[in-house]
């Protein structure tokens, strides 16, 4: 049963479709502001690009945000990330909401964001078996790929020219500076 200001997962899930993001943390729902054009823009660009890749390969599939996943019920944190993919294998996570881990995670970073990106998010992400997490800075122009193998996080810088080369999605070969066209 959920305390006053507080929900359990269920209580969450149960509510009526929002198209407006919301994030259930630690019980308490997060509704933060639309996002800016310029960041709907690299998010709209980062679905076309992954979800041409994934159709071409028969790979599984991409969402866009708002969709819940559903990191953990029990302590009512489910995340609504900019991007997913997940794989064919991985599929059985897909219900109504994503329910587990997605193979990729692509989060588009803010000025309000970034902090949360770059720490809290990718703690969660890290925690709860995401294979490998893309922050892109629209700033710097630049995608950062980070492999979250257990114990061992790897990062790779891709800018420009540089091809955004994902251990996940291994024949996906795009630059950097298409994300940005």
């Amino acid at each position: 049963m959920a305390t006053p200001g507080r929900l359990t997962t269920a209580d969450y899930l149960s509510g009526a479709e929002e198209l407006r993001r919301q994030e259930l943390i630690w019980g308490y729902v997060r509704s933060p502001p639309s996002p800016r054009y310029g960041h709907q823009s690299i998010v709209t660009r980062t679905v076309v690009l992954l979800d041409q890749h994934v159709r071409a390969h028969n790979l599984g599939g991409v969402c866009v945000s708002p969709i819940d996943v559903v990191l953990d019920a029990r302590k009512a944190l489910v995340v609504q990330p900019d991007v997913i993919y997940v794989s064919k294998a991985n599929a059985g996570i897909i219900r109504a909401q994503v329910w587990g881990a997605p193979d990729l995670v692509v989060e588009v970073e803010s000025l309000a964001t970034r902090l949360r990106d770059r720490k809290v998010k990718f703690r969660w992400y890290r925690k709860y078996g995401v294979r490998e997490y893309w922050l892109i800075d629209p700033r710097q122009r630049s995608i950062t790929v980070v492999q979250l193998d257990g114990a061992r996080v790897r990062r790779r810088l891709c800018q420009g020219e540089q091809p955004v080369r994902s251990e996940v999605l291994t024949s996906f070969d795009v630059t950097a500076a298409a994300f940005f066209a």
